[in-house]
């Protein structure tokens, strides 16, 4: 039994051994060049969203609750006359109740606020829809891109950005003296404005008649792709 401690031992040490000989063998890494390189695409923002809010206030939390879901399910009757999947989209966004305090902290009444959200690709459809809604008034609006739109520029800026990481790194090997590279290793991140931002608030029912579209103008965002990585001169 001894005997085969000792063999297994006199093993493992020569694996170990043998390990540390490699890794003391391995070069450290020559004429690595870290770069990095981007691709930017201006493109027009192609969704609309926006929210429609109203407020109440009562002395009883039922009454104020009442109020906001009778306000709420005429918008939404409405909207849904409308709606479109991608087009029109309707949802209902926060519904809130709390109390209101007075100066010595007693509850002396109640206060609460719904929204409804109307998003989607078609601008004069929404914005027609938010016009004939008179139980709730624009809250805000906002601009982002599509899943679609997104996905086909996000294609557009990375193509870009591996065009200029090539170029950089072609250059970058002339500059040292090498001939060209080959790749160690590259990571791509894609990015925009993000989410869809607020353009308009605060924008009250009585600006508009009736039935009256609300009046938007969307602007543009950047989407940007960067590639980086690892190159060997050669």
């Amino acid at each position: 039994m001894k005997t085969i401690k000792l063999l297994a031992a006199c093993a493992a040490l020569t694996i170990a051994g043998t390990a540390l000989a490699q890794n003391a063998a391995t070069p450290a890494p020559q004429n690595v060049l870290q770069l990095t390189a981007a691709g930017t695409v201006e493109v027009q923002q192609d969704l609309l969203s926006m929210t429609l809010s109203t407020t109440r206030d009562a002395s009883d939390a039922a009454t104020v609750q009442t109020q906001l879901k009778a306000a709420l399910d005429a918008a939404l009757a409405e909207a849904k006359k409308s709606a479109q999947p991608g087009q029109l989209d309707v949802h209902t966004g926060n519904f809130s109740l709390s109390p209101r305090y007075s100066k010595d902290g007693k509850i002396n009444g109640w206060q609460g606020s719904s929204e409804l959200v109307l998003e989607g690709r078609d601008f004069p459809r929404i914005t027609q829809v938010a016009g004939r809604i008179s139980t709730l008034t624009v809250a805000n609006v906002g601009f982002g891109l599509s899943r679609e739109q997104r996905a086909k520029t996000e294609t557009e800026a990375q193509t870009m950005a591996i065009d200029n990481f090539k170029q950089k790194a072609n250059e970058l090997a002339k500059g040292f003296g090498f001939g060209g590279y080959t790749l160690r290793e590259v990571s791509v991140n894609a990015s925009d404005n993000g989410p869809i931002r607020p353009r308009m608030m605060a924008m009250q029912a009585k600006s508009f008649s009736s039935d009256a579209a609300v009046p938007v103008e969307a602007g543009k965002t950047s989407v940007m792709v960067s590639v980086s990585g690892s190159v060997q001169l050669k």
